[in-house]
C-alpha cells in the first residue's frame, strides 16, 4: 500500500524513469530490418504512454497499464493531443483479468523487476494467458539491488526459470542503468 502511494505521488511530479523517449532497443524492435509486424501491444507498467504512442504512431493497437492514476491520466491526455488511439488503464499488473487475449506484443521497461516473488508469478500467469503463440515479450529490468524502500532486481536465470516453459528467451543484452548499475534487456517468444 505504501509502495502505491509514493509510486502515484512521483507523477504528481516528474519521476527520474520517465524520460519522454522510447528506447532505441524497442525503435529496432519496430522499425528495423527485421521489424515486428503491427498487431496487438501491451505496455505493462506504461507510466505517461511514451511507447504506448510510439507503438501507435506505427500502427499497432496499443494498451497500457499502470498502476499511477496520474500517470494513466497524462498518457490519455498525451494521445488525445497527437491524434492516436490508445488504450489506458490504472491497474496492478499482477491482475489483468478484465483484458482480453490475444497479444502480439508485451513490453515491460523496468516494472517487472520490482515485483516482490509472488506478483512476478501472478504476472507471469497473465502473459501466459494475454499473449498469443508466438507473441514477443521485451523485458527491460535491473539486476538485484536494495532500493530505498525494497529490495528489487532480476538475474538472468531467474528470468529464464520464470518464464520457461512458457515463453523462450531468445537473447539478453546486459549493461547498465543511467546511474550505472546493472540492468538487462530481455526478448523472450511465446512457446
Amino acid at each position: 500500500m505504501l509502495q502505491r502511494l509514493i509510486y502515484n505521488l512521483w507523477y504528481y511530479f516528474r519521476p527520474p524513469w520517465d524520460t519522454g523517449i522510447t528506447p532505441p532497443e524497442v525503435v529496432e524492435a519496430i522499425e528495423g530490418p527485421n521489424a515486428l509486424r503491427p498487431g496487438r501491444a501491451l505496455d505493462l507498467g506504461c507510466g505517461t504512454g511514451t511507447n504506448c504512442l510510439f507503438l501507435a504512431r506505427h500502427g499497432w493497437h496499443v494498451v497500457g497499464v499502470d498502476l499511477a492514476l496520474p500517470a494513466i491520466r497524462r498518457a490519455r491526455r498525451k494521445a488525445k493531443a497527437a491524434g492516436l488511439s490508445a488504450e489506458f488503464y490504472a491497474a496492478d499488473v499482477t491482475r489483468l483479468g478484465f483484458l482480453q487475449p490475444a497479444f502480439d506484443l508485451a513490453l515491460d521497461i523496468g516494472c517487472f523487476h520490482a515485483l516482490d516473488v509472488e506478483g512476478r508469478t501472478r504476472y507471469r500467469d497473465q502473459l501466459g494467458r494475454l499473449l498469443g503463440p508466438c507473441a514477443h515479450y521485451m523485458l527491460y529490468a535491473f539486476g538485484p539491488r536494495r532500493g530505498r524502500w525494497m529490495q528489487m532486481g532480476i538475474t538472468a536465470d531467474q528470468v529464464r526459470q520464470l518464464f520457461q516453459p512458457d515463453f523462450r528467451l531468445l537473447r539478453v543484452e546486459a549493461g547498465a542503468d543511467p546511474g550505472g548499475s546493472e540492468a538487462a534487456w530481455y526478448w523472450l517468444k511465446r512457446a
